[in-house]
């Protein structure tokens, strides 16, 4: 919801505000918000699972929307808001990649491990 209202916010609220370059950045934001959130939606339905890395996946993709797209957010109103330290904020938004990165590479290591585990389980129980 919050990724709809933000680039509902960027089309009505900043076009013309903030320059076409920083109205990229903040749909970039957008963006990388939106496909996260579905992520994490995706990640719910396999809570009935119980698997215990899930978790680390939920923690790393919220931190990586909360560094990622609110350092991008914040550096697109850069000119809008006038403070000066925002660009501060500039090594955050890489930080925040990683950690899209690493909840992408514990996504996809669970799925292999559980991929594995219930293919020898099928195989043993074949014999």
């Amino acid at each position: 919801m919050l990724a709809v209202i933000a680039g509902a916010f960027g089309v009505h609220g900043l076009q013309g505000v903030i320059t076409p370059k920083n109205l990229e950045i903040w749909h970039t934001a957008v963006e990388y918000q939106f496909y996260h959130a579905f992520a994490l939606l995706f990640l719910s339905t396999l809570t009935r699972q119980n698997i215990k890395t899930l978790i680390h996946c939920y923690y790393l993709f919220s931190a990586g929307i909360v560094m990622f797209c609110g350092s991008l957010y914040l550096l697109a109103c850069i000119d809008y808001v006038g403070i000066g330290w925002l660009p501060i904020l500039g090594p955050v938004t890489p930080i925040g990649g990683l950690l899209f990165i690493a909840g992408w590479m514990v996504l996809g290591v669970t799925a292999l491990k559980v991929s594995d585990r219930g293919q020898s389980s099928g195989s043993s129980s074949r014999k």
